[in-house]
């Protein structure tokens, strides 16, 4: 059984499904139990037209969003579906690209991070746009960190605000062993398997010096894929300028500058300002891309309220449970 619901006729979408549920139960024909899926009447990215600067503009800068922690696979909280941070992108960056008018784009950042390959098919993503011809602005909010900046790192230009924490270059992987808490409990695990390495890395094997190497040389692996990534995008620096920088610590958008990890210090505006130079376009129609139902006044607004991306705050992110649901062992990610 599904109900479409949309903010605006709420009220009447729950007294559908109470009724439905009396007369299914009236008639006797009730079964155990109900699966009630809440969607959207129109799914698709929208175009929203966040302001015009002139009656007549000479074309449009496009504010695209990353936001929250990125996974290749969907995300999900309480009672919800969320979306796809890859695809999510991905539909934003073609909307973007197959719309001539569509001149320059300003890619809105606010993110700690999150699995490497998500980073790198996302990055991926914002040079297959910028290999269009057409300038991507990259635009640092409150946290982009780690997989944050790797994707930054696929733009023309690095802007952040003055309190923006960037950098963590870095790869980690988080794992725990609970062989002696079970032991104190009487419990004990008993695994099967085909090899002596096919377990490596559970919480209930205690990890071997020869599992540490494995994956010791796994992270070492993807750390080169990012300092290489990094050292391609800035081209101030050389990969040994990089390296030094790259030992997971953040910085400050003042260090950053000087490290010349990013370009400018500025606003949005400034950002909006720079894509239009860059465009060669002096009268700007500003849009973003959003689903139906959700409202965003200006380019400050979150991309969406979905209760399962959270809000990208140093207090509220939380790894913990985001890192068991996303399966990857193997994190571009700031989680302080």
């Amino acid at each position: 059984m599904r109900f479409v619901q949309s903010n605006t006729n709420r009220p009447k979408t729950i007294a559908t499904v109470l009724l439905s549920g009396l007369i299914v139960a009236a008639t006797g024909c009730l079964p155990d139990s109900f699966v009630i899926t809440p969607i959207s009447a129109q799914p698709q990215l929208k175009e929203r037209v966040l302001y015009t600067e002139s009656a007549f503009p000479d074309g449009k800068i496009a504010i695209v969003e990353v936001d929250g922690v990125m996974a290749n696979t969907r995300a999900s909280g309480f009672l919800t579906t969320g979306e796809h941070p890859v695809a999510k992108l991905t539909e934003q960056l073609d909307s973007a690209r197959r719309d001539d008018s569509v001149k320059g784009v300003v890619l809105r950042i606010n993110s700690p991070g999150g699995t490497v390959t998500a980073s790198e098919l996302m990055h991926s993503e914002v040079k297959r746009l910028q290999a269009s011809g057409k300038p991507v602005i990259a635009m640092m909010m409150d946290v982009a960190a780690s997989g944050g900046y790797y994707i930054a790192c696929a733009a023309d230009e690095i802007m952040a605000c003055k309190s923006t924490v960037t950098g963590s270059i870095g790869v980690v992987m988080q794992t725990m062993e609970v062989t002696k808490t079970m032991e104190m409990i009487g419990v004990k695990a008993h695994t099967i398997k085909s090899g002596d390495q096919k377990a490596a890395g559970s919480p209930f094997e205690e990890l071997k010096p020869e599992q540490r190497v494995i994956f010791q040389n796994i992270i070492n692996e993807l750390y080169d894929q990012f300092v290489d990534v990094v050292a391609e995008g800035r081209s101030e620096l050389t990969r040994e300028q990089v390296m030094p920088l790259a030992d997971g610590r953040v910085y400050t958008a003042k260090q950053a500058i000087e490290l010349k990890l990013i370009d400018r210090i500025g606003s949005i505006r400034e950002a909006i300002a720079l894509a239009k130079e860059k465009s060669g376009i002096e009268n700007a129609k500003v849009i973003s891309y959003r689903r139906p139902h959700v409202r965003a006044p200006n380019y400050y607004a979150r991309h969406d309220q979905d209760p399962a991306t959270g809000n990208v705050t140093l207090l509220n992110i939380d790894l913990g449970a985001t890192g068991q649901s996303y399966r990857a062992p193997f994190l571009y990610v700031w989680n302080p």
